[in-house]
């Protein structure tokens, strides 16, 4: 599933092609799609049409686009394959298209969501106010959500508090969208590496140096990934033109079982962790004494 570079890449892409273009008309060519919204596939259509779309916003996982008078904003679930992409008007049909929004300009494009194993869709949904986010505002439906690594309005103070309060392992905080959002298995385990802690490690006994030093370590990776498209294991996750990320090739953790760590060049072990892996150095990042 797409984590927070993969969905920051997405917006980017979006605000360049489609921010400030007015709906033409839309096309549910699938229920699933639009399962979120209440009103079905002709009211999702019927209320978009007319619509202008604002600068599109993202946080953590979550991504919006909101309409033009703010009451509004198009939710955007990509789940498991979920691809919104920008094409020529006229170019053929992908497989596995869900929906079509044309436009009433004359660039020549229009915006498709695809999306192979239909768990993800667009909904319709009304927008809160806050006053630290944009003017945007944002989906109610995901006002509960904490801010990202990268929000400029992220609070470290209150993030610890909040994670030596929680009394779980790393690992379940750093995934628990409630304290920090955006972050999935992946950069999980690559920051946990590049900050030499077990993903086992109790958050209770995280000092504030350390834990400022884990959350560099999240915003580095990130960044990293940002900078080369996100990471791309198969062709599900690709950009608004299509284009796969390659961060990758530059996985220090995930996915490396049996290969040498890059730091110390033990083996890397892989260990089950709820219904996912988790990947790590058994000699950079020993376990705590009670799971060992």
């Amino acid at each position: 599933m797409p984590e927070l570079p993969e969905v920051e890449v997405v917006r980017r892409g979006l605000a360049r092609w489609v921010a400030g273009r007015t709906v033409d008309s839309v096309e549910v060519l699938h229920p699933r799609a639009v399962r979120r919204h209440p009103g079905g596939g002709a009211d999702f259509a019927a209320r978009l049409a007319g619509r202008t779309i604002g600068a599109p916003q993202r946080r953590g996982k979550y991504l919006w686009l909101p309409l033009d008078d703010r009451d509004l904003s198009v939710l955007a679930h990509l789940g498991m394959s979920g691809q919104l992409l920008v094409q020529p008007t006229g170019a053929p049909d992908e497989k596995h298209l869900r929906i079509r929004v044309r436009f009433d300009d004359s660039t020549g494009t229009e915006l498709r969501f695809v999306d192979q194993r239909t768990f993800g869709g667009l909904s319709l949904h009304p927008t809160v106010t806050d006053a630290a986010d944009s003017a945007e505002g944002l989906p109610e439906v995901i006002a509960h959500i904490a801010r990202d690594p990268l929000d400029p309005a992220f609070d470290e103070a209150v993030y610890h508090a909040a994670l030596r309060a929680k009394r779980t392992t790393l690992k379940r905080a750093l995934l628990d969208q409630s304290l920090i959002s955006g972050i999935g298995n992946i950069y999980a385990d690559e920051a946990l590496w590049r900050a030499k802690l077990h993903y086992e490690r109790p958050t209770a006994a995280l000092t504030r140096p350390r834990s400022q030093e884990l959350l560099g370590h999240v915003r580095d990776v990130m960044n990293a990934a940002l900078a080369v498209g996100g990471t791309s294991f198969d062709s599900l996750y690709v950009n608004v033109n299509g284009e796969s990320g390659y961060f990758d090739r530059s996985l220090d953790a995930y996915g490396r079982e049996d290969e040498p760590c890059r730091r110390c060049g033990t083996p890397m072990r892989r260990r089950p962790w709820m219904n996912r892996s988790s990947y790590f150095c058994p000699r950079c990042q020993r376990p705590p004494r009670a799971s060992s």
